[in-house]
Parts: structure tokens; sequence; C-alpha cells
């Protein structure tokens, strides 16, 4: 077994792990600090909406000798609008201008055309109307609600409520993080960033299950045990599937991020970039937001029931005793909590309080000696006394 098995066998057996649920206040506080930052940023930034939602033209020439920057400043000349040049694989150019109708789409294509020393038949031109780009927006966010609502009906009925609100939470802080990420890098906003934002709420929801249905099964029967408080518990849960958290977060984004930075950055796929980016960020904050978010919020939401603090009572009082009884300050000998944890029994003389039997004329000491032997003599099994048969 490799080194990251034994680590994920000892972290599933409870041998070794870290309390996550401890130090919930510190990733809270990490959480708000990058939520804040993502809305400060849509704020001031906003998103650079694609003109798929904003109407415009598309214009694919032919090969050109026109670099980028050439050509970006001739179709903002021509058209009077902002431009976004993508350069092709074969060498020719993928113009977007934000603006541009019908009535104005011929000239710009035309002017580009000398602009550009290509033949203006050869260029491609491709109107889209606002009105798709908004339905495109409604039906999203139609989708959005849809999805978040039958997400908090199935957790409340396959787990429970609290649960099914920390998901919640979860997935908006997942959505707040990448729209965020998205205003400040500056990416366009199109139809395969909608997609990709619908994509990374089944996977952050995907890594939140898988924690809640074992803290689901290691919660059972919780209040019958005096061993483990439920924060306690939801933490071995947590650590149970940390490693298969990781892999699988892993194996999701090494190929999203070969689509990012290999084939939008080197290989010039601008247009992979859109999807690429919003599922790669999603993915990240979905393993971080079911690990540091959604579990510690159960915690907290079920620590508060009445139920949960006298157990966390009953755990301490009765660890409190523990470490009594091993400095051996604790003359009352073992306690008999309720719970599963496993003690000496009331049948066992050895469990009894030793009681003084007074002799006749007052002697204690010659009362506790007797009380002593008979004892020791009831646990060699009978031999100091008669068997009961006769000869």
């Amino acid at each position: 077994m490799s080194r990251l098995g034994n680590i994920g066998a000892k972290l599933y057996r409870g041998e070794i792990g870290y309390d996550f649920i401890k130090h919930r206040k510190l990733w809270y506080g990490v959480s708000i600090l990058i939520t804040i930052t993502a809305i400060v940023g849509l704020a001031v930034r906003g998103l650079h909406m694609g003109i798929e939602f904003e109407g415009g033209a598309v214009l694919t020439t032919p090969k050109t000798s026109a670099t980028v920057q050439q050509t970006t400043h001739s179709a903002e000349q021509v058209s009077g609008h902002q431009a976004i040049v993508q350069q092709l694989g074969d060498g020719g150019m993928r113009v977007q201008i934000a603006g541009v109708d019908t009535s104005t789409s011929t000239d710009v294509k035309n002017k580009l055309a000398e602009e550009l020393d290509v033949s203006a038949e050869r260029i491609d031109a491709q109107l889209v109307g606002p009105s798709w780009g908004e339905q495109i927006a409604n039906k999203a966010w139609q989708g959005l609600g849809i999805f978040m609502v039958l997400v908090v009906v199935y957790l409340a009925l396959a787990f429970q409520w609290r649960m099914a609100v920390a998901a919640l939470i979860a997935l908006i802080h997942d959505i707040t993080i990448t729209v965020g990420v998205y205003s400040l890098v500056g990416f366009e906003v199109t139809p395969g960033t909608v997609i990709g934002l619908l994509t990374i709420l089944g996977y952050s929801l995907y890594d939140t299950v898988v924690v809640f249905d074992g803290l689901r099964e290691s919660s059972k029967n919780v209040t019958k045990q005096t061993r483990y408080t439920y924060s306690e518990i939801a933490n071995q849960s947590i650590n149970a599937t940390l490693v298969r958290s990781i892999n699988t977060t892993v194996v999701a984004l090494l190929p999203v991020a070969g689509l990012l930075f290999i084939g939008g950055g080197l290989l010039g796929g601008g247009m992979l970039n859109d999807i690429a980016l919003s599922i790669f960020v999603g993915l990240a904050a979905g393993a971080y937001s079911s690990i540091f978010i959604a579990t510690p919020l159960v915690a907290d939401l079920k620590e508060r029931q009445p139920q949960m603090k006298a157990l966390a009572k009953r755990v301490h009082a009765k660890r409190l005793k523990q470490e009594a009884r091993e400095d051996g300050d604790d003359p009352e000998g073992p306690d008999d909590d309720d719970g599963d944890d496993s003690g000496p029994s009331d049948d066992d003389p050895s469990s009894r309080p030793t009681v003084t039997v007074q002799d006749a004329r007052g002697n204690g000491a010659a009362g506790v000696q007797k009380q002593r032997a008979q004892q020791s003599a009831r646990n060699k099994g009978g031999r100091g006394r008669p068997s009961g048969k006769r000869r």
C-alpha cells in the first residue's frame, strides 16, 4: 500500500487526524474574507458580458498577416465599439464587436476587410440579438433556483434540515467566490460560463453529501454513549473522507487545468477559457466548502440542541473522572455513566464499597479483616467453603 493509502487508512480508523471542527472560527473567517473580496470585486469591476448577452456581431476572417493588436485597433476604429479579437489556429481572426446591429454590420465588415487586406466575401459575419442572451440568462436563473430548492428538499428528507441549510450555505459560498474571481480576472461571460457554474454545483454537492453520509452513520444513537461529543464525531467523519475528497478533486482539476492553462494560455484557445475558469475555481471552492464550511456548520447547529449540550457535559465529566482516577485522586472508584463504555459490573465484589463491620467490643479493624477474608474466599471460586455434597 502506498504512503498516501496508509495515511487514508489511518484517517479512516481514527488513528490520526486533524481537528477541523475546533478551528472552525478560523475557517469561517477565511471564507468571509474571500467572499467579501469577491463581492467587492464584483461591485467595482462588474462582469464583462459577452455579445450573447449584450448583442453584437461576430466576424471570422480568413488567414491574415495582421496581429491581434492590429486587428483589435482596426475593428474598434471602424465600428466605434469595443472589440475582442482571438487568433484562430489557421491564422484567421475571430472578432467580437458588441453594439453592432443589422444596419451597420455590412459597413463594418467591408471596412474591416479593407484594413486587414482580405476579401469581404470571405469574412463570415454572424449577428446576435440581445433578446437571445436575455433568454439564456433567465433560463439559467430558473435552473439555479430549481436546483437549490431540490437540493434543500432532498437533503432535508434524506438527512435532516440542519444539513440542508449547511449545504445551501456552502453552495452559495462556492457560486459567490466563482463569480467574484471571474469579475477580478476580467474574462468574458458567455453561455459556457453559465454551463460551468451550473456544473460546479453538482461537484460541490457531491463532496458535501459524502461527508454528510458518513456523519449520519457515525452519529446514530449518539446520545446513548459518553465517549465522544457530536462535534468530535463530525470531525472523525471529515478525516475519514479527507483523502477521498482530495483524490477526487485533484483528478477532476487536472483536465480542467489543462484546458485553462495549456489550451487557453499556451495554445491560444481563448474560447475555452470561459467554461474552464468557472469549473476550475468552482471545483476548488467546492472541495474547500465541504470540509471547512458545511460540516462545521452542521456541528454548530447540532450542538445548540439541549440533548447535545447534555451529552457534551456527560462526556467532559466522565473524562475528568477518568483523569482523576489515573492520577490516583478519585477515591470513589469507577463511575457508572451510561453508554457503550464497559466497566465493572455490580456483581463484581471488588467494585463494591468496603463496609466496616463493628464487633461487640466496637473493634472496627477486626470487622474489616473479617470482611476481606470473606471476599477473598468468594473470589477463589468457593475453595474455602463446603461444596454441599455429602460423602
